[in-house]
């Protein structure tokens, strides 16, 4: 029988989510929930940090109860503080998570195209808060195909009307305030490119911030890898899921740098359940440091962002 470590007592705890959900909203204080009137951003917060409570519930991510991929996420937003203030990037974040909790009920299942038309409405949605997350469509295609196996031809004309439903909307009112201009800047954005490699644009929170959660994403994928025989194949369709995505993220965010706010909450929504299933599902002794040691930076991390603004000279 397994030893239950410090690691494993908090991954399993029941009262675990409420104390991070706490411990959030007081960063989030600090961060300036009250004078900034952040009320909106928080509140697309807690919609996303049930969605993924429920992302983890319905597809049980991880095969034992554990409150884990939601609180990794809450842990993991607390650092990325800067990201606060930023209501695009709230939106962002829950469409790209309501959009996981839809597609992935669509599994082998390629006659839901009810599914598919909500589920890329969320992408829909997303591209008026960042436009570039159109770049991700085809490999969501492709994910749809291989790892959910759940792509035909009606799931593609489902996916294409959910994804432009939005703008049937926006461009009507662009026409009726004659501002058309903004709707044709807002895509010409996404055929700007260029300039790569532009990381002068970074500061030192961005820098250390996502190295932090890359370090967290490297760790969950190389435990995944080793370990997901353990889990039933639809489990491991959906983590490999979150690693395709989360790698495409961060080659997205090497090419484009200019973009790491936005590819950072990306980012961080597929890292939680990787990250998370290695917390709950280790029992060594050498795992129960590294959980210490994590948490201790996260906190550190925090900290850091919220009050030490770095730069990079």
């Amino acid at each position: 029988m397994a030893v239950k470590r410090l690691q494993n007592k908090v991954a399993e705890g029941r009262y675990v989510l409420p104390v991070v959900a706490a411990y959030a909203l007081g960063i989030w204080y600090l961060g300036g929930l009250v004078e900034q009137k952040l009320y909106v951003q928080l509140a697309f917060l807690v919609v996303s940090t049930y969605l993924m409570v429920e992302l983890n519930n319905s597809n049980a991510l991880i095969r034992i109860y554990s409150r884990m991929v939601s609180c990794s996420f809450l842990i993991l937003n607390c650092i990325t503080s800067f990201l606060f203030p930023s209501l695009r990037i709230a939106l962002l974040s829950l469409c790209f998570i309501t959009f996981y909790t839809v597609i992935f009920h669509t599994y082998q299942d390629k006659q839901s195209p009810g599914l598919t038309f909500y589920a890329f409405l969320c992408i829909g949605l997303a591209s008026l808060a960042f436009v570039q997350v159109l770049f991700f469509v085809p490999f969501l295609w492709l994910v749809m195909a291989f790892y959910l196996m759940a792509f035909s031809h009606r799931m593609f004309w489902a996916s294409i009307i959910g994804i432009t439903l939005p703008y049937w909307f926006l461009f009507p009112l662009s026409l009726f305030k004659g501002n058309l201009n903004m709707l044709a800047s807002h895509f010409l954005q996404i055929a700007q490119f260029e300039p790569l490699f532009q990381y002068q644009q970074l500061n030192g929170n961005h820098v250390i911030s996502l190295l932090f959660i890359i370090t967290l994403y490297v760790i969950g994928s190389i435990h995944y890898l080793r370990n997901s025989y353990l889990d039933k194949i639809r489990t491991r369709m959906l983590h490999f899921t979150f690693m395709i995505m989360g790698a495409l993220t961060l080659l997205f965010i090497i090419l484009q740098p200019q973009h790491m706010e936005p590819l950072l909450c990306i980012l961080t929504i597929n890292t939680s359940p990787l990250i998370a299933h290695f917390l709950a599902l280790t029992h060594t002794r050498a795992t129960n440091i590294m959980f210490c040691v994590l948490t201790i930076s996260a906190l550190i991390l925090t900290i850091v962002n919220l009050w030490i603004p770095l730069s990079i000279s």
